[in-house]
């Protein structure tokens, strides 16, 4: 069964960090590059990141360039995000998705992933 899990998140002030951690089951990361999106109330769910196999290629979206690092241990089929600087604008449910041969020219977009995990809520406090 395919299946993605997130971890890592929670309540943190701004200025702090966090990493999230996305455990991928069930498929090869080989096939498939993982992206990180984020969700808020009333909007549509915003790619954030993403990475190709081996973490040849990786991408950003601009207001968490600089800030945030994806990369991935393919040994254990686990991609992360580390998350520095955090502002409370970053305050979301944050979720990991897999598109096969995605990642080509930016993050992305959410309606292109296939296989999706069930979130991990961030909330940064002022």
């Amino acid at each position: 069964e395919v299946q993605l899990v997130e971890s890592g998140g929670g309540l943190v002030q701004a200025g702090g960090s966090l990493r999230l951690s996305c455990a991928a089951r069930g498929f090869s990361f080989d096939d498939y590059a993982i992206g990180w999106f984020r969700q808020v109330p009333g909007k549509d769910r915003e790619a954030i990141s993403c990475i190709r196999s081996s973490g040849v290629w990786t991408a950003y979206t601009d207001s968490v360039k600089g800030r945030f690092t994806i990369s991935s241990d393919n040994t254990k089929n686990t991609v992360y995000l580390q998350m520095k600087s955090l502002k409370p604008e970053d305050t979301a449910i944050y979720y990991c998705a897999a598109e096969r041969f995605g990642c080509m020219n930016g993050p992305g977009h959410y309606y292109n992933y296939e296989y999706w995990g069930q979130g991990t809520q961030v909330t940064v406090s002022s």
